[in-house]
């Protein structure tokens, strides 16, 4: 496949994007009060995003425990980074970071610190749930405001293991939109949809895998447009990971690809292991 680098920027926008869904990947919907444990300290994903025959970069999520003001926090943080031949066109090197309760799951600290190109963010949040407020303070222009929310808000990455915690698969319907409320930078609360497609078995480096299949849909202008092509397969197992996401593009496509993992709380159910 000839890579033309006329297109490059588009192919970075849509890595950029790849980098925010990462984050987001794991929703599911939520219904009735039982829970799975899908996922425990120690969950480690790493993520081979590439066009073509080109690895255009990695990213990784990290999870572990902590405390924020004496409340037991789980704390993931997740990296994207651009490498080799990719790197030398545009410079990718992000973090995010979620501290949100092991009890109830709300979010109480996001942290965000990004480099694409040279255009950079270093991004606090603070929730105050009492105060039904969020205190961002954007570090880099030391500028602080206020943000209006609600008890069920959810940042970029605490609403992924929130939900991937609470589901019943029976409730599963093609065609089903799940919607939330989310917060993760100074644009303040956005909307995000995913629409349910079916289940489907895909070949990965581990074998053959049965997913979930979803689009992603998000208030237009907003992170992503409605009618660009996201598709997102999720394995169809108790941990609920991310195993596959492929963004259409005028010329190709970029696909983020389940690399490797480790501590995983639940077997991850390969229908074929690759020989």
């Amino acid at each position: 496949m000839k890579l033309d680098f006329t297109n490059f920027t588009t192919i970075v926008k849509a890595m950029k994007k790849i980098y925010i869904l990462l984050c987001i990947l794991f929703t599911l919907p939520m219904a009735g009060q039982k829970t799975y444990p899908a996922f425990k300290s120690g969950e480690w994903l790493k993520f081979r995003i590439h066009y073509g025959f080109l690895n255009a970069s990695y990213a990784t999520l990290q999870l572990s425990t902590d405390k924020i003001d004496s409340i037991p926090v789980y704390h993931v943080v997740g990296r994207g980074k651009t490498t080799g031949f990719a790197s030398i066109f545009f410079k990718v090197d992000d973090t995010y970071e979620s501290y949100f309760g092991r009890k109830d799951g709300k979010p109480y600290r996001f942290i965000r610190k990004i480099n694409e190109g040279g255009y950079t963010k270093d991004i606090e949040i603070d929730f105050h749930y009492a105060e039904d407020k969020a205190i961002l303070k954007d570090n880099k222009n030391g500028k602080e405001f206020d943000i209006p929310v609600h008890d069920d808000i959810q940042d970029l990455l605490s609403a992924s293991y929130h939900l991937r915690n609470r589901y019943k698969l029976e409730d599963f319907k093609e065609g089903q939109s799940i919607d939330m409320d989310m917060l993760f930078d100074d644009d303040g609360v956005f909307k995000f949809k995913l629409k349910f497609l079916g289940k489907e078995i895909i070949r990965t480096k581990f074998g053959k895998v049965e997913c979930l299949k979803f689009r992603p849909l998000v208030q237009s202008g907003r992170v992503f447009k409605e009618k660009e092509s996201l598709t997102l397969w999720v394995s169809n197992d108790m941990n609920k990971i991310p195993v596959r996401i492929k963004a259409d593009l005028a010329v190709g496509s970029l696909k983020a690809d389940l690399d490797g993992y480790n501590g995983l709380r639940n077997q991850f159910k390969i229908i074929m292991k690759k020989r």
